[in-house]
């Protein structure tokens, strides 16, 4: 990578320099500790500050990605060109009034979820467990024990590839499972309001408290991973097709099929990107061979192979 150091010296007019690295490797900032280095990685702290950057890059003609705090994503083995706006502690404020809370979408699901249950509001205990920020929820509509991100985000902005600032409402963005419109759209997800409902605090902890163990006894917390590997495909669960299939353990260089939950790929130790691709197609044949189902992958796939 050849570093444009006039976009360097005038990011760090916009940026602290805390709050950007260059050719960094992006296997310290995946849950899946997978991933080539990005030419440029910048955290935004705000939208004006998210805004700028757009516009800088745009002006240096510096292609860029978006991505949350790095779960449900594998990055491949020779790294993202550009640059890779990531949303992490910068941008993970948050605010309580009445029954709406607004954030960044750098926060923690786990932590809005605690932040609505400290307020009183129920609707989040479903996402208290999912290993992921608000904005990668958003983006990827994601759900666990019967609920999802679109029942209830209210509204959500954005920046667009230019530097505009949108808003979307609820019903603009074309939530669908797995989905939303922001999958298409290229823009980047910045803030966030959710609409809850009043609740009784004790039933919103101990509710919160059953889906922890829950997910605790059944997935491979233990090793790194992107989080579940598979789409569900309709009338089957994917970690027991692959079960059934014969296929928990199964490894491919650092890349296994947990022997806890089939549905995960996970990282046993120093796995490169293209490790786990082979493991995904092994899968993906012997399970339509021998079930006559498709598999498809969750995981978002980005970066040079």
């Amino acid at each position: 990578m050849e570093i444009n150091q006039e976009f360097v010296d005038e990011l760090a007019l916009v940026l602290p320099k805390e709050q950007f690295y260059i050719n960094e490797p992006m296997r310290k900032h995946t849950t899946f500790n997978i991933g080539g280095p990005a030419d440029y990685l910048i955290f935004p702290a705000d939208i004006p500050q998210l805004t700028e950057i757009i516009k800088l890059l745009n002006r240096h003609d510096i292609p860029f990605t978006i991505l949350g705090n790095g779960s449900n994503v594998l990055v491949l083995d020779k790294g993202i060109r550009g640059a890779v706006i990531k949303f992490h502690a910068p941008m993970s404020y948050k605010s309580c009034e009445g029954n709406r809370i607004v954030a960044g979408a750098g926060a923690y699901l786990k932590h809005i979820s605690q932040f609505a249950a400290d307020n009183g509001l129920t609707g989040m205990e479903f996402a208290c467990g999912i290993p992921g920020s608000l904005g990668g929820a958003v983006f990827m509509n994601a759900g666990a024990y019967d609920g999802e991100m679109k029942n209830v985000v209210k509204e959500v902005k954005t920046v667009t590839a230019t530097g505009k600032n949108l808003t979307y409402g609820s019903e603009e963005c074309s939530f669908g499972y797995r989905h939303s419109v922001f999958q298409a759209n290229g823009q980047a997800i910045a803030e966030i309001t959710l609409e809850l409902s009043p609740g009784n605090k004790a039933e919103i902890a101990a509710k919160m408290e059953d889906y922890t163990k829950r997910r605790e006894s059944k997935q491979p917390l233990e090793l790194p991973s992107a989080g579940s590997t598979f789409k569900r495909p309709e009338g089957y669960y994917a970690g027991t097709l692959i079960d059934n299939t014969g296929l928990k353990g199964l490894k491919i260089g650092g890349a296994q099929i947990s022997t806890k939950h089939a549905g995960f790929v996970v990282n046993s130790g120093n796995a490169t990107a293209q490790d786990v691709l082979d493991l995904i197609k092994e899968v993906q044949d012997r399970v339509y061979k021998e079930k006559g189902v498709r598999l498809y992958p969750e995981v978002r796939i980005i970066g040079e192979q």
